[in-house]
C-alpha cells in the first residue's frame, strides 16, 4: 500500500513538470497550404522610469516549415530608437547547457511601426519571423534558455529570461525560462 501511494504521488508531480497543451490561435487548413500559430507568449517585461519593452513569442507551422515568431513592442512618452530585421538580422538563443542555437531571420527588411495610443505615449511595434533548424529543434526541446540576444540590422539587444514571473501588464505568471520546453511540441501536433 505505501509503495502504492509513493507511485501516485510520482506521477502527480511528474505530470506537473509535463508539457503545456497547445492552444493555436490560428488553424487553417485548404486548398493553398496549412498554417498554425500558437497564441502570444510573453518572455520579457521591462517597465523603468515610464519605458516599457515586452517580448512576445508564438511558434508557426506553415506548410510544415517550422517558424519562431518573435514580436517586440516598445512604449514611451519620448522618442523610440528604430530598430530593423533584415536578412543578415539572428536570434542567439543560449541554453543553460551552454549550447547556443541561432535562428535566422526569413522576412524581407522589417522595420516595424509606429502607433501613438490614446494616453499620448508612443508604441513601436517589430515583427520577425525565424526559422528553426532540425538539429536546433532537438536542443531547444532539452535545455531551458538564459537569455536571447536579437542581432537587429544596426544593433545589438539582450533580454534576460527569469525562471517565472507574474507581469504587471496582464498579472498572468510566465516561464519563459522552459518556453521552448512547453511549446516546442505544439509543431509537432497533427490537430
Amino acid at each position: 500500500m505505501k509503495y502504492f501511494f509513493s507511485t501516485i504521488t510520482f506521477l502527480f508531480v511528474l505530470l506537473g513538470y509535463a508539457q503545456k497543451p497547445c492552444d493555436f490561435s490560428t488553424n487553417v487548413v485548404d486548398s493553398l497550404g496549412s498554417y498554425k500559430t500558437t497564441k502570444e507568449y510573453l518572455l520579457y517585461e521591462k517597465n523603468f522610469a515610464g519605458n516599457s519593452t515586452y517580448l512576445f513569442a508564438s511558434f508557426i507551422l506553415a506548410d510544415e516549415k517550422p517558424l519562431f515568431n518573435l514580436q517586440l513592442i516598445e512604449k514611451s512618452a519620448d522618442f523610440i530608437k528604430i530598430k530593423c530585421f533584415d536578412k543578415s538580422s539572428k536570434v542567439y538563443v543560449q541554453l543553460t547547457n551552454n549550447k547556443i542555437v541561432t535562428l535566422s531571420f526569413v522576412n524581407e527588411e522589417s522595420c516595424g511601426t509606429l502607433v501613438r495610443d490614446d494616453k499620448g505615449l508612443n508604441n513601436r511595434i517589430l515583427t520577425g519571423y525565424f526559422s528553426i533548424s532540425k538539429t536546433d529543434y532537438a536542443d531547444l526541446k532539452k535545455s531551458t534558455i538564459s537569455f536571447i540576444r536579437i542581432k537587429f540590422s544596426t544593433d545589438v539587444s539582450d533580454y534576460i529570461f527569469k525562471r517565472e514571473f507574474k507581469s504587471e501588464l496582464n498579472s498572468e505568471v510566465y516561464e519563459p525560462e522552459s518556453y521552448f520546453i512547453n511549446f516546442l511540441h505544439c509543431l509537432e501536433t497533427k490537430s
